[in-house]
């Protein structure tokens, strides 16, 4: 069911681990999946090829083909669930009717059938295999190289509804689930925000929503609203504060309406806020704070930055 879902520029990453394990918490052995390919090698004191499989895959139902050297009712038997180890004594009970003290060994060759994915803004975003426990703090930070800089407030996980698509009594038009965390929780290793990971499930990382500040400010530019409610004399904060000769009293916000696509502006007080004589409005995604200079200064100040770098360049003279 994992195929369903499409990422763009996503690369194929593996999490390499030299013993490979089950995903489910307090296990110590991988469980086998469909779509994963296994090598079964039989043996009774000589190797015995007609009952080997050198890669066999596992079909969608769970099932891989199994080989005798008489013609039997059942021609395959279940994998999937099992561990390594399982399925070899199952096999071998199998085999004992046709070989006398057989050994079974099951090696799996591919892990295809527990992927995970992360995307959005992650430094490394990609599908990922499962073969232990993993948490999702695990995944985004250590795997996928933790947030970038452009990262929201939350992280998004979407996970597959557990049905067998070979049973026609399941239904598979069940919705899949979807929970959103507090990025800063998840990074701390909170544990209502740091969930074992499933086979299917897709990690999103969304962009954080951007606002813009232009004006007398310090650093002038978007800021990234990764948390509710930033408000005005916040946003401004974020670019450095304000510069002298700033109209404190007229800073306008731009808004535009998502309905109508037209701009409605609001004057704000910045000094009548910081002595809490009016409210600190929370700005919203894509909103423009202008934050304005005095007449007179901004055209002063616009000329000495203008011919400022050409002034060493002419002799002194003194004015007597």
């Amino acid at each position: 069911m994992f195929r369903t879902f499409v990422f763009v520029a996503v690369v194929v990453m593996t999490v390499a681990n030299s013993q490979p394990q089950s995903i489910a918490p307090g296990t110590d052995q991988y469980r086998i999946g469909p779509h994963d390919v296994l090598s079964i090698r039989v043996t009774a004191g000589r190797p015995v090829p007609e009952l080997s499989m050198e890669a066999v895959e596992v079909s969608e139902c769970g099932q891989i083909p199994l080989l005798s050297v008489q013609q039997e009712e059942q021609n395959e038997i279940r994998a999937a669930g099992l561990t390594r180890q399982e399925l070899a004594d199952q096999l071998r009970s199998f085999y004992t009717k046709y070989k006398r003290n057989p050994q079974v060994v099951v090696t799996i060759k591919e892990y295809n059938s527990q992927p995970v994915a992360i995307n959005g803004a992650v430094t490394r975003p990609g599908q990922f295999q499962l073969r232990r426990a993993v948490r999702l703090l695990e995944l985004l930070q250590f795997y996928a190289g933790g947030p970038t800089d452009k990262a929201g407030g939350s992280v998004q996980l979407a996970r597959l509804p557990n049905f067998n698509t070979c049973d026609s009594t399941t239904n598979p038009n069940v919705d899949v689930s979807f929970n959103v965390y507090k990025l800063a929780e998840t990074l701390a290793g909170v544990e209502q925000a740091n969930p074992y990971l499933q086979p299917g499930d897709v990690i999103t990382v969304p962009d954080a929503r951007e606002a813009y500040v232009v004006g007398n400010v310090l650093r002038p530019g978007p800021i990234a609203l990764k948390e509710d409610n930033v408000t005005i004399s916040k946003a401004i904060a974020m670019v450095g504060g304000t510069m002298p000769d700033t109209k404190s009293d007229k800073i306008r916000v731009i808004r535009q309406d998502k309905t109508s696509g037209g701009k409605t502006e609001m004057l704000v007080d910045l000094r009548a806020i910081s002595k809490q004589a009016a409210p600190d409005i929370a700005i919203m995604p894509n909103d423009i704070i202008d934050v304005p200079m005095s007449g007179g200064k901004r055209l002063l100040r616009s000329l000495v930055g203008t011919i400022a770098p050409a002034v060493g360049q002419v002799p002194v003279r003194i004015i007597p």
